[in-house]
């Protein structure tokens, strides 16, 4: 390439890259955090009943919490209003999971931190730790009161290097003996070439929860489906879902089982790599499913309780809020949290879901979710760079691939994208990153021809003197 053709180039590739920085190199200039807009009610047609008690992830990276994406546990009045907060700054890297209210009043916590994972009674009023226990596990996401002696807990990322194989589990610990009563491996129930076959992060079975009759419901989330196994035989009794089939459930979290006036089997699952909220019934042998609600709005929720009113109390963890929708996805509670909500909770009805079934109420469908107040914590924006994409590539041919990777970045950028970048302001700085990326490949090419050049000219004038 001639020399005039190149620092066109460069110049070319300059004005990009400026035109790319400018909007962001803004934003760090203009950002002014608003301590408001990180904790506060949205659209609140419905006053809750009572208090609602919301876990935020927080994000953690090499071991240190990120300041301004804390994790916390947050007391929620009926009108939105922020009612207490806990931040548990003890022992750095703290994530804050499953919260479930307890008979007494209290907050059973699960909060992986430092490699292990701390268990604790709360007392919301004194906003002290009753009682704690910690666990060499990594990264638990759900532990449940079995009895008043008894922990069920979901161990997830149970790796032994050596072997090579996943001791992912469930198991039952009783706090008075300090002893291991009960366990249940993955691997003696599933093919190991299950999600591709075994890794550090095999099933990551983010929930357990006790059913009755001596039977459990896991998420398996890397599995695509959630499991009712029979404690007594140790048999997978129910199976909604099958890996990979993401038609039914894609890596989702938090299951709930409901029985319908009729007797019906019934799931309602946070389908989380689907964006949505579904219910599934039990129907000769078949689940059908029978509800679904938020793939236009929801992103990567992990979390949906059935209220006594036939609500739903749903976490939409990556667009940083909890809402209360009715049956046809009308939102009549909500509020918004950063960093990452995981579960909520309404503390008048206890533990996981207590009211019908969507059948029982005849509201079976698929519906938007309408009415959101469409705030922006933190300084995200109304309309992001992935809902855009999806906007944009709609009935297209590659409407599909244009979909999974926004998908994708909608699942992935919000934990790296820094606090003051919008998603537009995070899509610039890559574009700009690889824009640079390709210039120095060229010019590494150019510059390796020149020398290459060089030599070959060196050499060839030392052979004719020779």
């Amino acid at each position: 390439m001639p020399s005039r053709q190149r620092w066109a180039v460069r110049v070319v590739a300059l004005l990009v890259v400026f035109g790319l920085l400018t909007p962001v190199a803004a934003s760090a200039l203009t950002y002014q955090p608003d301590p408001r807009s990180d904790l506060q009610s949205g659209r609140i047609t419905s006053p809750a009943n009572g208090t609602t008690v919301v876990s935020v992830q927080g994000y953690v990276f090499d071991g240190n919490t990120n300041p301004k994406k804390p994790a916390r546990i947050i007391g929620i009045g009926e009108r939105g209003e922020t009612k207490w907060v806990h931040d548990d700054s003890v022992d750095n890297g703290a994530w804050f999971f499953d919260v479930d209210p307890l008979p007494n009043g209290n907050l059973l916590v699960s909060s992986p931190r430092a490699g292990d994972t701390v268990v604790y009674e709360f007392d919301p009023d004194s906003q002290r730790r009753v009682w704690q226990q910690g666990f060499d596990m990594t990264d638990t996401h759900d532990v449940d009161r079995l009895s008043d002696d008894e922990l069920l807990i979901a161990n997830m990322r149970e790796w032994n290097a050596t072997s090579e194989t996943s001791g992912d589990r469930i198991v039952v610990y009783n706090r008075t003996t300090e002893e291991i009563t009960w366990e249940w491996y993955f691997r003696d129930h599933f093919p190991a070439s299950t999600d591709g076959g075994y890794n550090d992060d095999w099933s990551h079975v983010n929930d357990v929860d006790y059913i009755g009759d001596d039977r459990i419901l896991l998420s398996p989330r890397n599995f695509d489906q959630a499991i009712v196994v029979d404690m007594d035989s140790g048999e997978i009794v129910q199976r909604l879902g099958s890996d990979d089939e993401y038609e039914i459930l894609r890596e989702q979290h938090n299951p709930d089982y409901l029985v319908s006036e009729d007797g019906t089997p019934t799931m309602l699952v946070a389908d989380s790599g689907n964006n949505r909220v579904v219910e599934y019934a039990r129907e000769n042998g078949t689940w059908v499913r029978t509800w679904s609600v938020g793939s236009n709005t929801l992103n990567w929720p992990r979390d949906a309780d059935r209220l006594p009113n036939g609500n739903t109390l749903i976490t939409d963890t990556l667009n940083h809020r909890v809402m209360e929708v009715t049956p046809r996805g009308e939102v009549v509670w909500e509020y918004y949290a950063t960093w990452g909500p995981y579960d909520a909770e309404r503390v008048a009805h206890g533990d996981e879901s207590s009211g019908p079934t969507i059948r029982d109420m005849n509201a079976s469908g698929t519906y938007d979710i309408t009415g959101s107040a469409e705030l922006a914590p933190g300084g995200d924006d109304r309309v992001s760079f992935p809902a855009r994409m999806r906007a944009t590539f709609a009935e297209t041919p590659i409407e599909g691939p244009m979909t999974a990777v926004a998908t994708r970045w909608a699942h992935l950028a919000p934990w790296f994208r820094p606090v003051w970048m919008s998603s537009w302001d995070f899509a610039s700085a890559l574009g700009a990153g690889f824009v640079l990326l390709g210039w120095g490949v060229v010019e590494a090419v150019v510059a390796r021809k020149r020398i290459v050049a060089a030599l070959r000219s060196a050499v060839g004038r030392g052979s004719s003197q020779g």
